[in-house]
């Protein structure tokens, strides 16, 4: 909601003939809502190749918080236009040219940006969560306009280059974008997806990239200098020079030799089982008698960010351990025992997990890609005791892609988020989980329970928003 503060600034922004040289408004045309409305009535009939079209030009306008939530502005021109703190969420920039436009505080919630020309853009503060940025050009820019004397000016709202700090990505996809090496970002990037960008010389350092997917990136000399990597995708990424100092890479997926050539000195990285101070069969026994004791005797078992890459554990019991960022890739845990066990950020790609006991633990975050899930138990284990409760499986905002799922059971698990693209599910009992926002998109589905699930803002089911 406005303050009062910001009524001023809008009534000050109607007047720019008044304005100081040194104003961001100087020069600027003021649009009221009503003429913009009017504009973008025609930028569509345009579009359409109507009668009575003509295509949009904001360029050097000034739209501070108005709004444009929802409208059709491809192909428009907006070059060195103010947007601060416009509502902007849905809007199609779509091959839009936005060349050093002032997005700052902008609410861009959903928008579409793909292949728009953003050189030189300010995006400080900006809310760009969900987001399509695919193919756009984010790299500097700077653009002039005649100052009062005539000289020319440098368009500058915040910094000359491309800003995107302090804004927000989350789940925004910016793949195979164009990225400057001064385009910072040192909060928010979790789940964006930035597959094949270039990326090179950026400072990214502290940043939270959990859940990103930079498949195929290049980040030669990126300073990710205490960035959060957790459950991240870095396979095939380019890591030359790039500073990986102290960062969290616990359940990120990346291969070993891309590493060889990056600093990681103080990295969080997964370890070796011949780094453990037991054998696994000594680790696994003491874990059986730690069950049968009720703690008693015996440890539990602790294989945290432990790399155990195609392992055949068939039938063991691991009840209640500790397997957050545990690698599992091709693993074989048919028939295992996995109740209450934590798996946040675990990588099950291509795991075997067939008559898997799954009750009541957390696979959150976990990448199950390929995996096959058939007959698994997945429903809520009852705790005992004076207060006593059910607890859920979870699997929110698990990797599911091209799982198989043929007569498992997730009563009431907990699916927010999760991406089932591709996977094969037959008479699966999903009833009164809850499923808000996943993504079924391609699945291949027969005999799926639903009853009494929460089936709000899933993909894929029929329900699309």
């Amino acid at each position: 909601m406005p303050t009062a503060s910001d009524d001023q600034t809008q009534k000050r922004d109607i007047a720019p003939d008044t304005a100081a040289e040194g104003d961001p408004t100087f020069g600027l045309r003021r649009l009221a809502q009503q003429e913009l409305d009017e504009i973008c009535k025609r930028h569509v009939r345009f579009l359409s190749c109507l009668n009575g079209g003509a295509r949009a030009n904001l360029s050097l306008c000034d739209l501070t918080y108005l709004d444009l939530s929802g409208r059709d502005l491809t192909n428009a021109e907006l070059n060195g236009a103010r947007l601060f703190r416009a509502r902007l969420q849905g809007t199609k920039f779509a091959c839009a040219s936005l060349f050093a436009t002032d997005l700052r505080e902008a609410n861009m919630v959903g928008a579409n940006l793909c292949r728009a020309d953003l050189r030189g853009a300010c995006f400080r503060g900006a809310d760009l969560s969900d987001a399509h940025i695919m193919d756009a050009d984010l790299r500097d820019g700077m653009m002039m306009k005649p100052g009062k004397s005539g000289a020319l000016k440098a368009v500058s709202y915040d910094k000359n280059a491309t800003d995107g700090s302090l804004a927000k990505l989350t789940a925004a996809d910016l793949t195979s974008s164009k990225i400057s090496n001064a385009f910072i970002v040192q909060t928010d990037l979790t789940d964006t997806i930035l597959r094949n960008v270039k990326l090179m010389r950026a400072d990214l350092s502290h940043s939270n990239l959990t859940g990103a997917n930079l498949e195929g990136a290049d980040l030669t000399e990126t300073n990710f200098t205490g960035a959060i990597f957790r459950g991240a995708i870095l396979t095939s990424a380019i890591l030359n020079r790039t500073k990986l100092d102290s960062a969290d890479l616990s359940g990120a997926m990346f291969d070993f030799g891309s590493l060889m050539n990056a600093d990681t000195k103080g990295a969080k990285l997964p370890r070796r089982l011949e780094s453990l101070e037991a054998e696994l069969g000594q680790i696994l026994s003491a874990h059986l008698a730690w069950i049968n004791s009720a703690g008693k005797e015996g440890h539990r078992a602790d294989f945290t960010s432990v790399d155990l890459t195609g392992q055949d554990l068939t039938g063991v019991n691991l009840a209640a351990a500790d397997l957050e960022g545990v690698i599992l890739k091709g693993a074989n845990l048919s028939g295992c025992i996995l109740t209450m066990a934590r798996m946040q950020f675990a990588d099950l790609r291509e795991a075997k997990l067939t008559g898997a006991d799954l009750r009541g633990a957390n696979l959150m975050r976990a990448t199950l890609v390929h995996a096959d899930l058939s007959q698994c138990r997945g429903g809520p284990i009852h705790v005992m005791g004076a207060n006593g409760h059910r607890w859920s499986t979870s699997l929110e905002y698990a990797r599911l892609i091209g799982v198989t799922m043929v007569g498992a059971s997730f009563q009431h698990a907990q699916m927010v988020k999760a991406n089932f693209g591709q996977a094969k599910l037959r008479d699966v009992d999903l009833t009164s989980a809850d499923l808000r926002d996943a993504d079924f998109t391609g699945a291949m589905m027969s005999g799926v329970k639903t009853d009494g699930a929460d089936l709000r803002g899933t993909r894929g089911l029929g329900n699309d928003d």
